[in-house]
């Protein structure tokens, strides 16, 4: 008599991790499952055994399977690489982050609209809640900082017009779109954002 599909592909014993390594694991092990076997059918279950760990292990760091899901995509998108721009203007720099931005976390749109719902169902929070979790808090903001910074020295902006509000409006701009829309932000939104927005509050020619 053959087992379920879970067990049927259950590892060895638990491979010993802790800390920042063991998390990432069942984190990619989540994300893994749910592009595999979508959010339907995915378990608590069946991302212990991909993660070759037990049950008991996930339920110590997220109660339940919408809190598990909003963890990997935060860390999916988080894992991205981030090659710094360096086109040698702020413009140019700051259009390329957004863009990265929004090509990037847009990737993760369409997870996100099947999630909602079920999401709503099993944590009792809004879907913009959802959204929100697990859009913000990438490191697009720290970017933009060295980004900024760069561009003083080379003497385009003065530091002193660049409040921290400023420095990320640009970021938290293109972070709403993203949130509300659930779809990469279009490029003239971007030129717009940049252009009549960001540039003109940094004083920046």
């Amino acid at each position: 008599m053959s087992g379920s599909p879970v067990a049927e592909r259950r590892a060895g014993p638990p491979t010993r991790r802790r800390g920042s390594k063991l998390e990432s694991a069942l984190l990619q092990a989540a994300w893994d499952e749910l592009t595999e076997v979508g959010y339907a059918a995915l378990t608590m279950e069946g991302v212990a055994v991909r993660a070759n760990t037990s049950r008991a292990v996930l339920y110590r760091r997220w109660p339940n399977r919408p809190e598990l899901l909003v963890a990997a995509l935060r860390h999916h998108t988080a894992m991205a690489p981030l090659d710094l721009p360096d086109t040698g203007s702020l413009r140019g720099d700051v259009l390329a982050l957004l863009r990265h931005m929004s090509e990037r976390v847009g990737e993760v749109a369409g997870v996100l609209s099947f999630l909602i719902a079920d999401y709503f169902q099993e944590a009792g929070l809004p879907p913009a809640v959802l959204r929100e979790r697990a859009i913000a808090g990438t490191p697009h903001s720290e970017t933009m900082a060295e980004i900024l910074g760069r561009a003083i020295a080379r003497g385009e902006i003065n530091a002193e017009r660049v409040s921290p509000r400023i420095a990320t409006v640009a970021v938290d701009l293109v972070r709403h779109d993203l949130i509300m829309t659930q779809a990469p932000v279009p490029d003239e939104t971007l030129l717009e954002i940049v252009d009549k927005i960001f540039l003109p509050l940094v004083g920046a020619a």
